[in-house]
């Protein structure tokens, strides 16, 4: 068992890397190993560098937080993720609950409760910003009983067509998701394909509208 807590920092601001460093530089079970500047970045050091903890940002640069989540525990099962954010949008802490992140914390939140979200989701359990109301992970992770029959649609999808799916409504192209999940372009083209058609829709346009109404993705996290 290691003696310390490792802690990478996904964050596109220096002076959060600094202020999440400052934060547990005097703490003798934790350490900050890495940081990335963005999703893509963290997900290449990561598999390297193998942290038990990392605080990733809902915003960022060519992959966002929301998004990097399913690819990281795709590559690192076993690492803890805790969302560090501006936002307390429930949208955005339903997606993230949901894609397997453990803790969610504000940039508001303390020191304290930063060093706290670290050793609790490091030990397997949750941790929410005491901002955020105290039942919400169990609301969060219900399955939703609204519009099931339209989300039924995007359950019908394989994991890797429903990573494929919110890449391309982000508006990444074939060859950037095809370097991001680490696929050949052609395999993409042929995700695409199966996705439009078990959804029935012909562009990417309708996907967009799609993803937007059954609450995949937020239209409003793409302008950040």
């Amino acid at each position: 068992m290691r003696d310390k807590i490792r802690i990478m920092v996904a964050d596109d601001h220096t002076l959060v890397h600094d202020g999440i460093r400052n934060l547990v530089m005097d703490q003798n079970d934790l350490e900050v190993v890495g940081d990335a500047v963005d999703g893509r970045e963290l997900l290449n050091r990561a598999r390297k560098i193998k942290p038990d903890v990392v605080l990733l940002d809902v915003s960022m640069p060519r992959l966002n937080g929301l998004e990097t989540i399913p690819l990281l525990k795709e590559t690192l099962p076993e690492v803890a993720i805790v969302m560090l954010s501006m936002y307390d949008k429930e949208a955005y802490v339903h997606q993230a609950l949901s894609a397997g992140a453990l803790g969610y914390l504000l940039k508001t939140d303390s020191g304290k409760e930063v060093r706290e979200a670290i050793r609790k989701t490091a030990a397997g359990q949750y941790f929410l910003s005491p901002a955020l109301n105290a039942e919400v992970i169990r609301k969060y992770l219900k399955p939703k009983t609204q519009d099931q029959q339209e989300f039924s649609g995007y359950d019908s999808l394989s994991r890797r067509e429903q990573q494929v799916f919110r890449l391309v409504v982000q508006g990444h192209t074939t060859k950037e998701v095809a370097a991001i999940l680490f696929r050949s372009p052609r395999t993409v083209e042929k995700h695409r394909a199966n996705i439009v058609r078990k959804l029935g829709l012909s562009d990417t346009s309708s996907l967009v509208r799609y993803a937007v109404k059954i609450g995949v993705v937020d239209p409003e996290l793409w302008s950040q």
